[in-house]
């Protein structure tokens, strides 16, 4: 039951999930739990039941997705975010409210920290709506909740928390001046009629999802997001979606970690962030990977030492991790360079080294750095996750697809271990 190539059929079509991108373990152990929850003795009788249950379809969804987020991820977009909307307000006099969109918007921290951070900046209620869309009616109803925990606020900077939220007994809840500003609803990117009917968007925030597409998913899920997006506007994406925007018409706005795209020729010009914004690193799927911080700065910060000189290689791999989580992309490369000083090479420095250098736009030297990161550790998932968006963006498709499916290899083999 757990390789039927029926299942992995049935999530490329409803949500465009490529199984490659994730393994086939994952979604292996979606379908187990699934099939033991209905009590299906056999493959085809889940899938039976599968075909025949519109809720059972979508409890198989929501066993796949893994919701990992948490408020002011990648603090750089949100800062950018709020500079550009000022300027946004300008160009339309004022004369409607800017339209904002986030999808997939899971438990509801983007779209919610979308609203902090442009109260925060200044602009008033009316200035501004965000919709928040996502798959999933459970992540969905969480958001509506407005209900988290600690695991939603990560990083050193917390004192959006003291502005925004009520402590109580079970947990912290948003306030509803933040709340009023998001409307949230069920979505999928991959339906041709979504949002057909409503005007285009100021700003789109779509991260961390392309990844999960084959080429084809992508170019048509890049389509729907274009035309979401006014022609004037921006699209907000994941650190490691960048390489594959190029071909598709869209060019970074040139302000560094931001991960803003626009359809302009020319760039547009940094300009000092206005306050700093909390955020540790992305991740590719459920487990978290301290391995996408890419929202390392490019203001000047202040140099944060490292903790210790005596420090063990585990305690300065978790300091290399915590510069990066907060967007500290020089003092995370010199603390990979004192690592490799002080300590025999290791796969998953070389990997921080790749991403530094995937974030910094030296692709060739990411190239290296992933490679020496496969050459120690062959099955690093995450090294061959990124090697191969790289491969893809330069056209070499062969060559991505061995990579995605020695991930997908490694991320099996690891659940076979585990079990």
């Amino acid at each position: 039951m757990s390789n039927d190539p029926r299942f992995f059929a049935f999530l490329k079509e409803r949500i465009g999930l490529d199984v490659a991108s994730v393994g086939e373990a994952i979604i292996e152990r979606a379908v187990r739990q699934r099939s033991q929850a209905v009590q299906a003795q056999t493959a085809d009788d889940y899938w039976q039941h599968l075909q025949s249950s519109h809720d059972e379809q979508q409890a198989l969804i929501e066993a796949v997705i893994v919701p990992e987020t948490w408020f002011f991820r990648y603090p750089e977009s949100f800062a950018t975010l709020a500079r550009l909307a000022k300027v946004r307000l300008a160009e339309i006099n004022q004369m409607r409210a800017l339209r904002i969109l986030s999808l997939p918007c899971s438990t509801g921290e983007e779209p919610y920290s979308i609203a902090m951070a442009l109260l925060d900046a200044g602009l008033a209620p009316h200035q501004f709506k965000v919709l928040g869309l996502d798959v999933s009616p459970l992540s969905v109803e969480r958001a509506r909740r407005g209900v988290y925990g600690k695991n939603s606020f990560r990083g050193g900077d917390l004192e959006f928390r003291e502005r925004h939220f009520i402590e109580q007994a079970d947990g912290y809840h948003l306030a509803d001046r933040v709340r009023e500003q998001v409307r949230l609803q069920v979505g999928n990117l991959l339906d041709p009629a979504l949002l057909a009917n409503e005007p285009s968007y100021d700003f789109v925030f779509c991260r961390n999802l392309l990844i999960y597409f084959d080429q084809p998913t992508q170019k048509q899920v890049f389509d729907v997001l274009k035309g979401l997006t006014h022609v004037d506007g921006v699209l907000f994406i994941g650190p490691a979606e960048g390489s594959l925007l190029g071909r598709h018409g869209m060019r970074s706005i040139g302000v560094p970690q931001s991960f803003a795209f626009s359809r302009q020729t020319e760039p547009v010009k940094p300009e000092p962030v206005f306050v700093p914004m909390p955020a540790p690193a992305p991740q590719r799927s459920s487990a978290p990977i301290p391995f996408t911080p890419r929202p390392f700065s490019a203001v000047s910060a202040p140099v944060v030492p490292i903790k210790s000189p005596q420090s063990d290689a585990s305690d300065l791999l978790s300091q290399i991790a915590t510069l990066a989580n907060e967007g500290k992309s020089a003092e995370a490369r010199a603390a990979c360079e004192r690592y490799l000083s002080n300590h025999p090479p290791a796969a998953q420095v070389f990997y921080w080294l790749g991403l530094l250098s995937d974030v910094a736009g030296s692709v060739l030297e990411a190239q290296g750095y992933y490679r020496k990161a496969l050459y120690l550790e062959p099955q690093h998932s995450q090294a061959l996750m990124h090697l191969a968006a790289l491969l893809e963006s330069q056209g070499d498709s062969a060559g991505a697809r061995r990579l995605q499916a020695r991930a997908a290899r490694s991320e099996r083999a690891d659940s076979e271990f585990k079990r």
